[in-house]
C-alpha cells in the first residue's frame, strides 16, 4: 500500500483554509449582528443598522452556500 502524501497534504491544506474561511466569515455575521444591536439602542442611523443587518445576512448566505456546495461534492 503506498500513500500519496502530496495529495494527503493537499486535501489537509484545503480543508484548513476552507474551514478557517468558513469560521471566519461566520464570526463576522456574529459580529455585525452584534453591532446591529448595539446601535438600535443608540440614536444612530437606521441606515448603519440595515447596513449591519445586510452585511450579517450576506455571511450567513455565503456560509449556507459553502456547506450546501460542499454536502454536494460528498454526494455527487
Amino acid at each position: 500500500m503506498k500513500i500519496d502524501w502530496a495529495a494527503l497534504a493537499s486535501v489537509f491544506g484545503v480543508s484548513l483554509v476552507v474551514t478557517v474561511a468558513l469560521v471566519g466569515l461566520f464570526t463576522l455575521g456574529i459580529v455585525a449582528l452584534s453591532k446591529q444591536s448595539a446601535t438600535a439602542g443608540s440614536s444612530a442611523a437606521g441606515g448603519s443598522v440595515a447596513l449591519a443587518r445586510t452585511g450579517a445576512y450576506t455571511c450567513f448566505a455565503l456560509c449556507v452556500a459553502a456547506v450546501s456546495y460542499g454536502i454536494y461534492l460528498i454526494v455527487a
